[in-house]
């Protein structure tokens, strides 16, 4: 054990040339527990990167004077007019309140709800998967300080440390590379993670202060004096 104390910590990150690691060398160092931990990287990396692309033609979509025309519109009774402003929009706003007057005579509630389901479901599409790759990379990366450890232990335990060494220090690789390559992955993707929530929440208070709006134009509308301006 004296020996395994004694050992830097850089000579974890060495060849036994003496030549610092590369990434290939990291990875073949620690085993098999890579290959799924590799696998949840490109996991999130593709989520990340279709999320914020979404995010981007979202915002670059966006006609908040399109809404408030349609809300203007619904005001002065002019349902048809609200309707011919939105009808080419492509703010995910405009769209809810064109499928909502479009089915006002039938249900105006469920289908303001309806639509904006759909639309709420877009900006949901793929945090479950990058949950997931935060919560599972770093429960990898333990698994492969678990793993590491059986090894360097089970090297350990012949009785000869002096010709187990390379095995010692090998396993002792695996679980430090497994562990920080698990925690880099739940540490990068949480970031976006957490921008991607905020950007649904912040759609979520959109929809509602629209349907609030269009309610409210519509109980004014109706109580309004004929022809009034």
């Amino acid at each position: 054990m004296t020996m395994l104390h004694s050992l830097p910590l850089a000579f974890l990150l060495t060849n036994d040339d003496g030549s610092a690691c590369s990434l290939m060398d990291l990875f073949q160092k620690g085993h098999e527990i890579m290959w799924p931990i590799l696998l949840l990287s490109f996991v999130g990396i593709t989520v990340v990167v279709e999320r914020l692309l979404f995010v981007l033609r979202e915002n670059a979509a966006r006609e908040p004077e399109v809404v408030e025309k349609m809300l203007e519109s619904v005001e002065r009774r002019d349902i048809d007019g609200a309707l011919a402003i939105g009808k080419k929009s492509k703010d995910f706003i405009a769209r809810i309140l064109f499928y909502s007057l479009t089915n006002k005579e039938f249900s105006l509630s469920n289908a303001f709800v309806r639509a904006s389901g759909q639309e709420l479901a877009r900006f949901s599409q793929g945090m479950a998967t990058l949950d997931t790759v935060i919560t599972a990379a770093p429960l990898l990366g333990l698994l492969g300080t678990v793993t590491g450890m059986m090894r360097t232990f089970g090297a350990l335990g012949g009785g000869n440390i002096s010709a187990a060494a390379g095995t010692i220090t090998g396993g002792v690789a695996e679980a430090l590379i497994a562990t920080a390559c698990g925690l880099l992955i739940a540490v990068t993707a949480l970031l976006p993670y957490n921008v991607l929530n905020a950007r649904a929440e912040r759609a979520k208070q959109e929809i509602a202060d629209a349907s609030h709006a269009l309610e409210i134009l519509l109980k004014k509308s109706e109580t309004m004096p004929p022809f009034a301006r």
